[in-house]
């Protein structure tokens, strides 16, 4: 009996720990059989792109949207699917991960990070379940799923708790980014000088804020 428990926890473990991988993957071989190939073909690289800092939702969807010129609803459900997947495993594998060579040195380090983050947006902890909603539906860097169940974590939420509100939130926040590039896309083709103006104006408030912020780090 003793055996058979054991064997049982054995494939539990192994089933949770492969099973948010074969969901992701089949979801994404499903897509790439339904959708166009000239549409896959400029869709996939945008899904492991999402994985390297300091590239995130804010700017993977509007590559996706303006330059690709793909549909927005499938760049964003595309991009919050990965957030989803990514905090299914977290679910079922933090403290396992974490023992995992080199994924676990990656997972410390992330925690490390998701401890300034939690220090950086204490408002997150108070609010709880809506914060976590808001942390990984505002375009933060570092604000996807990952962060976020790191951050649902160490503010004492239960982990499933923590999963729902990644899932809205990410669904919610990529959603918001890719209609907002549609819309500019929209008003571009109306107003090409005023879109320039106004991308100019972007740029440098975006600048000066980078400015002031490298400024107070060192003082600091």
């Amino acid at each position: 009996m003793t055996n058979q428990n054991s064997e049982l926890k054995l494939l539990l473990r192994l089933g949770q720990f492969f099973l948010p991988f074969i969901i992701g993957f089949g979801v994404f071989t499903i897509l790439w059989l339904i959708i166009p190939e000239e549409v896959w073909r400029d869709l996939w690289p945008l899904i492991p792109a999402y994985f390297f800092p300091p590239l995130g939702k804010e700017s993977i969807i509007p590559t996706g949207v303006l330059y690709l010129k793909l549909e927005p609803m499938l760049v964003a459900l595309s991009i919050a699917f990965v957030d989803v997947i990514v905090a299914l495993f977290l679910v079922w594998n933090y403290d396992l991960a974490k023992k995992i060579p080199i994924i676990g040195n990656f997972m410390i380090k992330v925690e490390e990070k998701g401890k300034n983050v939690e220090e950086k947006y204490s408002w997150v902890k108070p609010l709880r379940f809506i914060g976590i909603i808001l942390f990984v539906m505002v375009p933060f860097q570092g604000s996807g799923g990952l962060v976020g169940s790191i951050v649902g974590r160490l503010i004492g939420m239960k982990p499933w708790n923590t999963f729902i509100a990644i899932s809205i939130g990410a669904t919610i926040g990529c959603i918001l980014i890719a209609m907002f590039a549609q819309a500019f896309l929209i008003f571009a083709e109306i107003n090409t000088t005023l879109t320039i103006i106004l991308i100019i104006a972007i740029a440098l408030v975006v600048l000066v804020y980078f400015i002031i912020k490298r400024r107070k780090n060192k003082l600091n």
